[in-house]
């Protein structure tokens, strides 16, 4: 028998809530119901978070930290590919992992119709996920261009890069699979004739 730890406790409130937030946003969730579904009363929450933000805030930290996890980890298994094959499977994947739907949903709630209170905190929390991808992005660019594949600046081609992913994340709530597919790929092909030289 698992015995129950405070972290144990923490973490069980942080996977619940990420449901929660997810499918009923920041203002629909109530502590009320968080600490019903975690299996204790409401008072007890506050032995592990100060209030509804914290706990908010909490999850999309995790939700950022498995997210820039997972890509690091896909950008490591791809080190003896094409840097054109880098780029693509890493678009690709980043779109898959995002497909799930809790994930998916609160990335989309949190991006495009943040709570107004913390709005500053999720945009500061954002930058500094995406600054960590950039590291990751900048140096498949690098590679291209320095085997003269790519257009020189690469900071244009970062930018069309992340306006590529955004767009096709967005496509997810939208398409079945294998149309989503399809349109990912054409837009790769548009993208990449672009930025060839």
């Amino acid at each position: 028998m698992e015995v129950q730890t405070s972290q144990n406790t923490a973490d069980k409130i942080k996977a619940v809530s990420l449901s929660l937030f997810a499918r009923k946003g920041f203002e629909g969730t109530s502590l009320a119901e968080i600490a019903s579904r975690v299996g204790i009363k409401k008072p007890s929450l506050y032995a592990h978070f100060k209030n509804k933000e914290d706990i908010f805030l909490a999850v999309i930290d995790k939700v950022m930290a498995d997210y820039i996890a997972y890509f690091e980890t896909v950008a490591n298994k791809l080190v003896n590919r094409q840097a054109e094959e880098k780029l693509f499977i890493l678009l690709k994947e980043n779109t898959d992992y995002l497909r799930d739907e809790e994930l998916g949903l609160i990335w989309k709630r949190m991006m495009l119709f943040p709570h107004e209170t913390l709005k500053e905190k999720l945009k500061e929390k954002f930058l500094a996920s995406e600054e960590k991808m950039t590291g990751t992005i900048l140096a498949i660019l690098k590679e291209l261009k320095e085997d003269g594949i790519i257009q020189e600046n690469t900071e244009e081609v970062l930018d069309a890069y992340y306006c590529l992913m955004d767009g096709t994340f967005e496509q997810v709530f939208y398409y079945p699979e294998i149309e989503h597919k399809r349109r990912l790929q054409h837009s790769w092909q548009v993208f990449w004739k672009g930025i060839k030289r």
